[in-house]
C-alpha cells in the first residue's frame, strides 16, 4: 500500500483502541509512582511488563542501586545482525503519594487529567499502541524495536544513565516519549543542557561589634560570587544561570564564617556548556581571608539539532503529513534522557502526549491528539534506517 493509505490504516486501527487506552491510562495514573518512593513503583512496573508480555515481547526487570529499577523490552526473537531502534520512557512522576486525593484521574470529553498522565505515562501507552500497530501492519520491521523505561528520570536518571548510554551506542536511532511541547504539540529537536553548582565560601568568625576587622565575612564574599554568576546569563545564546538558594552565617552579631549558594545552569550548546562550566569552576574569592570551594557540573548535556537528529525530525514531519498533521519543532528548556542518547545516536524527543501541565496541577492530555501521536510513532518504527544517521549499526541485546 502507498504511504497515505498505510498511514490511514494505522490511524484507523489506533482509533479502535480508544477504550483500551482510557482504561490503561486510568490504571497507570492510579498506580502512583513518585521518583523518591521506589517501593511504590512495583505496581506500575508490573502493569507495564504485563502489557508488553501480552504483545509477545520479553520484559527484563533491571535492578536499580538507588531507584525502583528499570525495564528493558525486546522481541523474543530477531534477525541476527539487524539494526535496532530504541524507545525511551519513564514511569516515575514528581507527584507524592496521596496526590490522587486532590487530583484524581478524570475524563472530560477528550481531556484526560491526573498525576503523571501527561508526563509521561501517556507516552508508555503510546509505545504499547505503536507496537500493536507494528505487529498488525509490519511484523518484521527493518529496524528492531526496543524499549527502555526507567524510574528515576524526574530526579536526573543517575541510576539509569549508564544503561541508557550503553543502549544508545548500539542503536541507529532513539525516540523519546516525553510529552510534546505546548498546545501545538511541537516535537523537541533541541533541549538545553542542565548543570548544578554549589559554591561554598569559607571565612572567619568574629564579633561584629567588638572585633569586626578580625573576621572575614563569607556572606560578603558570597555576594560577589552571586553577582559573578548572574553576570554569566546570556539570553541571546540561550544561557541561563540562576542562583536559587543561599544560606550561611551564625547570628546577626557574628561575622559569617561560612555561606553557600546553589546555582542552576542551562545552555543550548556543548560549546557554551564547556565555557560556562570553566567560568564557574575558575571563580576566585575577592574578599581577603575567604576561600571558595566549588562543586558540580553538567548532569545532562545539551541535545543539539545535529544532522542525524534533524534527519529524524524531517522524516517525522513527512509522515505527519500522511496522517494529516502539521508538525513543528522547538527548543525545550528542560532536559530528558534524550539529552544523553543524542550524544551517541540520532534522537527525536517530544513524541509523547499532546496536552499541558507537566509538573502542574492542571496536568492533562488530549486523547484524540495523543492517539494520533501513537500512529506517528508506529509509522516511525516501520521506517528503514535513514540515510543520515550515526555509526551505530550494531543491534542491542
Amino acid at each position: 500500500m502507498d504511504a497515505v493509505t498505510r498511514a490511514t490504516a494505522v490511524m484507523e486501527f489506533v482509533e479502535t483502541r480508544r477504550d483500551f487506552v482510557v482504561e490503561l491510562l486510568r490504571r497507570m495514573v492510579e498506580s502512583e509512582s513518585p521518583s523518591t518512593e521506589p517501593s511504590a513503583q512495583i505496581e506500575i512496573r508490573e502493569l507495564i511488563c504485563a502489557e508488553f508480555e501480552r504483545l509477545g515481547m520479553r520484559c527484563r526487570r533491571l535492578r536499580g542501586q538507588s531507584s525502583g529499577g528499570m525495564l528493558f523490552v525486546s522481541p523474543k526473537t530477531r534477525r541476527r545482525g539487524s539494526p535496532a531502534q530504541l524507545m525511551l520512557g519513564h514511569y516515575d512522576t514528581v507527584w507524592p503519594l496521596g496526590t490522587l486525593e486532590t487530583m484524581p484521574f478524570k475524563i472530560e470529553g477528550e481531556r484526560i487529567s491526573g498525576p503523571g498522565v501527561y508526563d509521561m505515562k501517556g507516552g508508555i501507552v503510546q509505545a504499547i499502541l505503536a507496537l500493536e500497530a507494528l505487529a498488525r501492519f509490519e511484523p518484521e520491521p527493518a529496524v528492531t524495536p526496543l524499549l527502555f523505561v526507567n524510574s528515576d528520570e524526574e530526579i536526573g536518571s543517575r541510576d539509569s544513565r549508564r544503561t541508557i548510554e550503553r543502549l544508545a551506542r548500539r542503536v541507529v536511532r532513539a525516540f523519546v516519549l516525553e510529552p510534546s511541547l505546548g498546545a501545538a504539540g511541537r516535537l523537541k529537536t533541541a533541549r538545553k543542557g542542565i548543570a548544578r553548582f554549589t559554591v561554598t565560601v569559607k571565612g572567619k568568625a568574629a564579633h561584629a561589634g567588638l572585633d569586626p576587622e578580625g573576621g572575614a565575612s563569607a556572606i560578603l564574599e558570597l555576594s560577589h560570587v552571586i553577582q559573578s554568576l548572574f553576570a554569566l546569563n546570556d539570553p541571546a545564546r540561550g544561557v541561563t544561570v540562576n542562583v536559587g538558594t543561599i544560606d550561611g552565617g551564625l547570628r546577626p552579631n557574628v561575622v559569617a564564617p561560612e555561606s553557600r549558594a546553589v546555582a542552576d545552569v542551562r545552555v543550548a550548546t556543548h560549546a557554551d556548556a564547556t565555557r560556562i562550566e570553566q567560568a564557574i569552576l575558575s571563580l576566585e574569592s575577592v574578599t581577603p581571608g575567604t576561600e571558595l570551594a566549588i562543586e558540580g557540573g553538567f548532569g545532562r548535556p545539551p541535545l543539539e539539532p545535529t544532522p542525524a537528529n534533524q534527519s529524524l525530525w524531517v522524516r517525522a514531519r513527512e509522515l505527519g503529513v500522511d496522517l494529516g498533521m502539521r508538525l513543528d519543532q522547538a527548543l525545550a528548556g528542560g532536559g530528558s534522557d534524550g539529552n544523553t542518547t543524542s550524544l551517541y545516536t540520532a534522537t527525536l524527543d517530544g513524541l509523547g502526549p499532546v496536552g499541558d501541565g507537566a509538573h502542574a496541577t492542571h496536568e492533562h492530555l488530549h486523547l484524540g491528539l495523543t492517539l494520533q501521536r501513537a500512529a506517528l510513532l508506529a509509522l516511525l518504527l516501520m521506517e528503514p534506517p535513514l540515510a543520515v544517521t550515526t555509526d551505530n549499526d550494531k543491534g542491542a541485546g
